[in-house]
């Protein structure tokens, strides 16, 4: 067995953080070197290693990949490549693939256009599906759709390896995307693919141009939307309250990219549905949200308004009422509302201040929650320090990176949950698999999402923890893929897998289906050797 420790102390890179990258480049001559060693390491220390493999340090990664590219990991596929990826799909060489992960490497965490180097979070996600979720490493496929760069410093980099043009926009983005499509679901027709850090100006568009069409997903909308809504409902648990009273939880949000968009729109459909699922219970849901973005307050007088946003717009009526104005500042949003959660999804570091965590103590909840969910670290809203010692002691917090708990003297603890996407898209994943759903619907994501909020019991949730430990995340994933497995034959969309089709899984129970998900998670073993006479 490597010895990983003692290596990768004669490895240290950078002067932030001397072991990351050292760690990351270790690990990844061991994948080049053994394959079934590497996820061994991987799945018996996940809890340590899936900050290196992704985020936070896979951003790092990322930002130098072309200076750390040492052999091909996945495909690439350019705008030059126009009328032959239909040809070009056939050079994998994998008869069966079961999962794409596909970025443009157009936003990058919240480090930006990175251009081709974003396939970097392509291979590290695909790893994390391997670990998490058992699929097959045989039938990944990490993909990088190279359409330029707008960034001019990686753009002008003497070691880029990309196309060294300016983005494709418009048509010529979208046909190119489209063929890619219609490539990769020609030569495997049950892949599901999941599209990864496309910026928001296209993401949205692209998940509703395909999501009715082929088996695929959007993660940074969807995924941490579920991943969100799941913390959201732990937070209601956590204040002492049935999940139930969460449509009466008042929430400020402070962005509005797709991340944000797509936690309101889960948030707001949750909260319909606990309320009766109908018109008025939409609209009584729609009033628990206040939306802050770079420009302030998003209501009804906002110009050339986010059609995305739009429903979420605080009307003027009630906003006069309330003393706000479009474009009030987070402070005074904060100050004046008094949410019961802050919950930010912006990629701006340190946007809540020292100022907005002082208005947060004027809650009018008994212990009010901090989302800081963006990533890389340096972008996360504050940090659990900042959110303990201002707000106090009470507070329920969560994060997008990895921090570690907080002392507060007297032996106790600050509890710092990490809201990472992880808990979510490997079961997603898997759990449309097995079940061999044709779409993955809203519903298969939202009962993904109750069963990792359910996953905490009572006792760790008043304590308050809202997620549970990463070295769980084998079992977390067995469960939230049974989930959609059995929402998806609810909702009748589910054609099976291999040997068991939909009326076999039908007749399943809970155990039943959970034991059938374990049987078909790849584990990292060597397979027995059969000598025989010859």
């Amino acid at each position: 067995m490597v010895d990983l420790r003692r290596l990768e102390v004669k490895a240290r890179d950078g002067p932030s953080d001397p072991y990351a990258l050292a760690k990351w480049r270790i690990l990844n001559r061991l994948h080049d070197r053994n394959e079934t060693m590497y996820y061994k390491v991987l799945v018996d220390n996940i809890e340590e290693y899936a900050p290196i493999v992704y985020t936070p340090t896979v951003g790092l990664v990322c930002q130098n990949y072309s200076g750390l590219f040492r052999r091909p990991r996945g495909m690439y596929f350019s705008a030059a490549d126009r009328g032959e990826m239909m040809s070009m799909v056939y050079n994998w060489p994998a008869d069966q693939v079961d999962m794409i992960v596909v970025t443009d490497g157009s936003r990058i965490l919240g480090l930006g256009d990175l251009g081709i180097q974003g396939i970097g979070i392509a291979i590290g996600k695909l790893d994390l599906y391997v670990a998490a979720a058992g699929i097959n490493p045989q039938r990944i496929l990490p993909v990088m759709i190279d359409v330029g760069t707008n960034n001019e410093n990686v753009l002008n980099h003497p070691l880029y390896l990309g196309l060294k043009q300016h983005r494709l926009d418009g048509e010529e983005y979208l046909s190119v995307i489209d063929e890619f499509m219609e490539a990769v679901f020609t030569r495997w027709p049950n892949v599901i693919v999941q599209f990864e850090d496309f910026q928001s100006k296209w993401a949205s568009k692209l998940l509703q141009r395909y999501r009715n069409t082929y088996r695929m997903f959007n993660d940074d909308i969807q995924g941490t939307a579920g991943v969100a809504l799941a913390g959201l409902l732990g937070a209601v648990r956590a204040q002492g309250k049935p999940t139930v009273d969460f449509p009466k939880q008042k929430i400020v949000v402070a962005g509005a990219g797709s991340a944000g968009i797509g936690v309101l729109n889960a948030a707001r459909t949750t909260m319909a549905r606990m309320l009766g699922n109908n018109e008025a219970a939409f609209e009584s849901a729609r009033s628990q949200f206040w939306v802050v973005d770079a420009m302030g307050l998003i209501t009804e007088e906002r110009k050339n308004i986010d059609p995305d946003a739009l429903p979420f717009a605080r009307r003027l009526d009630e906003v006069n009422f309330q003393g706000l104005k479009e474009g009030a500042s987070l402070v005074e949003v904060v100050k004046t509302v008094k949410p019961d959660v802050l919950l930010g999804l912006s990629a701006v570091g340190g946007l809540f201040s020292e100022k907005v965590l002082e208005a947060l103590k004027e809650s009018t909840s008994t212990r009010p929650a901090i989302f800081a969910m963006s990533n890389p670290t340096k972008n996360a809203e504050c940090t659990p320090q900042q959110a303990f010692s201002i707000v106090g002691d009470h507070v329920v917090f969560a994060s997008g990176s990895p921090f570690g708990d907080v002392e507060l003297g007297n032996g106790r603890v600050g509890r710092c949950n990490q809201g990472n996407n992880m808990y979510l898209f490997p079961g997603v994943g898997l759990g449309t698999l097995l079940s061999g759903a044709r779409v993955i619907s809203d519903g298969m994501l939202q009962a993904a999402a109750e069963c990792l909020a359910n996953y905490i019991n009572e006792e760790e949730v008043l304590k308050g923890i809202i997620y549970p430990s990463i070295s769980s995340i084998r079992d977390i994933t067995k469960e939230v893929a049974a989930a959609v497995v059995r929402e998806a034959l609810k909702e009748d969309l589910a054609e099976g897998y291999r040997h068991m089709d939909a009326r076999q899984l039908q007749k399943l129970n809970h155990e039943e289906t959970l034991q059938y998900v374990k049987h078909n998670m790849w584990s990292p073993v060597y397979p027995n050797l059969v000598y025989r006479k010859i």
